[in-house]
């Protein structure tokens, strides 16, 4: 069937596709009418991602955004905020909802998972590439729509917020453990330092430390001097015992010959013996004059012999002492030596448990810290959602839409009435042109009419013609 034939058709069945048409509009105007009404109320929030997105994805905003509004999405449609939302309207104990539970379920089930069902079921959302999420209730009751509606939002609020603030209630309360433990360890670290400072009666371990180096390092120096000393006043001691030993006189000793009280005894002596030896040629050795001048110059010569002999006593001595105090001052030497090396493993032993405390205090203090933090957070009263619109009682129906509804019907009545045209001229061929007779008679077309007028029908057939059937219109 051609395009043409097919127009042909329609004109002369036109008809039943008024009538299809015609019914399809009117059946769906009755419906829309008779259908209940729904009301649907929305609520707007507002996502905030700025405290939520890390360095990684920023990479990718457009894909992170899309992800984390989806997991939004997920949460605000989750049972737990619809469990909330039941809670929070207390519809549990509603007698309306009581009866629509008994009247769909026959009392089976638990009528808090009915309604979360009932709910979720009705809820829907909206996101697009902005923040903002689009939360809708339908509901026959355009009041308890937008109740609904704030509920989901107000839920969903509450939710994101314990969301965040239950880890952080969970670190703060593990944090608070691990501070009594810190706190332990750092006592006892600090205990354990204090008891050593104590028994070792350190009061500033690096300034005992420095005040004994001092000293080892001033008694080395005194040993140094003490040993050059000692070697000096040996030497000498041994040099003027050589000297006597060969038979020299002591008077021409260095030590001696240095000696100023000795040299003045000596020129006392000189005198003595130079007036003696006048006084003998004047008078005779019994003459009390000359003896009394020999008298004195014996005393000279003894004193003379004993200061002598106490300057070769005092080089003995000197050395003996000079061996004396060098050995008292290595001892001294060793001694400190092992108090500075003592010290040194004092020190060390004060620098790890120093170390010790140190490290105990550093892991309070970051532990310390970290609590604050999470304590603050657990504390926390904010999220990252807002509410931008609130739900209004919606004063239109949503469903049914009359005017959609008559669009759609329109559409449909044509497809059927187009449908049903084709069908039942498929079934019922008849002869609307001169192509039908072509291609169904296959015979030679002798003559084509003029357009049929029927008010000139009688002129033409005469008298009587009214009785004739009338002739089919031809193309």
């Amino acid at each position: 069937m051609s395009l043409h034939q097919y127009l042909l058709a329609l004109r002369a069945r036109f008809g039943v596709f008024a009538a299809l048409l015609l019914a399809s509009v009117v059946a769906a105007t009755v419906v829309s009418l008779l259908l209940p009404k729904s009301y649907r109320a929305t609520v707007s929030l507002l996502v905030d991602k700025k405290d939520e997105q890390s360095l990684a994805t920023a990479q990718y905003p457009a894909r992170f955004q899309i992800g984390y509004l989806q997991t939004q999405v997920d949460i605000l449609t989750s049972r737990r905020v619809a469990q909330k939302v039941v809670a929070d309207l207390k519809l549990v104990q509603s007698p309306a909802a009581r009866e629509a539970f008994e009247r769909e379920t026959d009392g089976t089930g638990s009528i808090e998972n009915w309604l979360v069902d009932m709910l979720l079921k009705r809820l829907k959302t909206d996101t697009s590439q902005s923040s903002v999420i689009q939360v809708m209730f339908t509901s026959s009751d355009p009041r308890f729509a937008a109740e609904v509606a704030n509920a989901f939002a107000a839920a969903y609020t509450d939710t994101m917020l314990q969301l965040r603030i239950e880890p952080t209630k969970e670190t703060a309360a593990w944090f608070d453990e691990q501070l009594k433990e810190l706190r332990t360890n750092l006592e006892q670290s600090q205990a354990k330092l204090t008891a050593y400072h104590q028994e070792k009666g350190l009061v500033s371990n690096d300034e005992r430390f420095d005040v004994e180096s001092s000293r080892l390092s001033e008694l080395s120096t005194q040993l140094v001097m003490a040993q050059n000393q000692s070697y000096d006043s040996g030497t000498r001691r041994r040099q003027a015992a050589e000297y006597l030993a060969s038979g020299a006189s002591p008077e021409t000793l260095p030590e001696i010959i240095s000696q100023p009280f000795i040299q003045s005894v000596k020129t006392d002596l000189v005198r003595s013996e130079t007036k003696l030896k006048e006084l003998a040629s004047q008078l005779g050795p019994n003459h009390p004059q000359y003896q009394r001048q020999f008298t004195e110059h014996a005393a000279l010569r003894a004193k003379l012999d004993s200061e002598m002999m106490k300057v070769i006593g005092g080089l003995e001595n000197s050395a003996r002492q000079n061996r004396d105090r060098e050995e008292e001052l290595r001892k001294a030497l060793s001694a400190q030596r092992a108090q500075v090396m003592r010290l040194k493993e004092w020190r060390s032993e004060v620098a790890v448990l120093t170390r010790e405390v140190e490290s105990a205090q550093k892991a309070y203090d970051s532990a310390l810290q970290r609590y604050a933090i999470n304590k603050v957070d657990s504390r926390a009263r904010q999220t990252n959602v807002a509410l931008l619109a609130p739900a209004v009682v919606p004063s239109k129906a949503a469903w049914p839409k009359l005017w959609l509804n008559v669009a759609l019907s329109v559409v449909m009545g044509l497809m059927l009435g187009l449908a049903t045209v084709y069908l039942l001229e498929s079934v019922d061929r008849r002869v609307r042109s001169r192509g039908d007779l072509e291609s169904e008679l296959n015979a030679p077309l002798l003559v084509v009419l003029d357009d049929f007028r029927s008010n000139a029908m009688p002129q033409l057939l005469g008298p009587g013609s009214r009785a004739l059937p009338a002739l089919p219109r031809p193309e």
